[in-house]
């Protein structure tokens, strides 16, 4: 999917012009991966830009920043507020918004003292990122790569050298036919796609992998949560194996990339009769809803960008 640049970056406390952000080859984070980051999407709501849970997704970065023990010089409002203007200064909207801290360039070698923090934030127009829509869900497999293990990289970090082991398992899954691949953990339980968190339904009960097996704590995983509880749909969170990918009803990927995406296939088997289910289609219609303002914003989830 091409990147559209807009006009302006946030670095470190200021705007600055899109072609001006730049890192040295020698920095940190190009020689050992060294990065957090977020994505978050700004919808527009009742023909007005709003971010959507932003303070949740500038609260995560800074919890994966202190995992790494990264030092971040902004609080989570600051970096809300960054968000917002940068929005705002591009005019660019329905987008999506990319929150970076890299370590930057000073000392080289694996122990990171004193190399400095640098703080970014983009945002760019982007549409759908795993295709499907309401009616149509899209072919997914179960990856041969397994998902990080426990004591290795922090899975509730949402860090760049995590991503290495999404790249594995998306480039596999495309290169099958595929759109996207789903992960095993390294006991073969179901963790999650390269870049979403997964849910299925079986017997009209929603079930989801839990925390602990090497799975992000997706801020969309979270607000599906709730809107099921509220739905009155009954939620387990628990181990999952393989097979039951095969028999469960519906099956669908959480994310701020892919939205909610319904999946017809796995490993060519159609999940379900085939059509996107009623669960999937309940869950997608709260949450679309708030998107598009035919629905109140009781959990005060949207951070407004006023007009510049």
């Amino acid at each position: 999917m091409p990147l559209q640049p807009t006009a302006n970056i946030w670095h470190n406390g200021k705007l600055i012009p899109w072609n001006d952000a730049k890192i040295h080859v020698m920095s940190h984070v190009v020689n050992y991966g060294s990065s957090v980051f977020e994505g978050v999407r700004c919808y527009e709501v009742a023909g007005k830009p709003a971010i959507f849970r932003a303070q949740e997704h500038m609260q995560r970065l800074l919890d994966s920043a202190k995992i790494y023990r990264i030092p971040v010089a902004y609080t989570r409002q600051q970096l809300v507020d960054a968000m917002v203007e940068t929005i705002a200064a591009n005019k660019t909207w329905p987008c999506y918004i990319r929150p970076l801290i890299v370590r930057g360039y000073g000392e080289l070698g694996v122990n990171p003292t004193g190399v400095p923090t640098e703080c970014y934030i983009a945002n760019y127009a982007w549409g759908k990122y795993l295709g499907g829509s309401e009616d149509v869900g899209v072919d997914v497999c179960v990856s041969s790569w397994t998902r990080l293990a426990p004591n290795t990289l922090p899975s509730m970090a949402k860090a760049g050298a995590n991503y290495m082991n999404s790249q594995l398992i998306k480039m596999e899954a495309v290169q099958n036919g595929y759109v996207e691949g789903i992960a095993l953990d390294t006991h073969g339980y179901v963790t999650e796609g390269s870049g979403e968190n997964l849910f299925l339904v079986r017997d009209g009960k929603l079930y989801t992998p839990p925390l602990g097996i090497s799975v992000l704590a997706g801020i969309t995983r979270d607000s599906v949560l709730t809107i099921a509880h509220e739905l009155g749909i009954p939620v387990v969170e628990q181990l999952i194996p393989r097979e039951m990918l095969y028999l469960s009803d519906e099956v669908f990927f959480t994310g701020t990339a892919a939205e909610i995406t319904p999946i017809r296939t796995v490993d060519r088997l159609t999940v379900g009769d085939g059509a996107v289910g009623p669960i999937t289609k309940k869950i997608r219609a709260e949450l679309f809803g708030l998107f598009d303002g035919s629905k109140p914003d009781k959990h005060k989830w949207l951070t407004p960008v006023p007009a510049k």
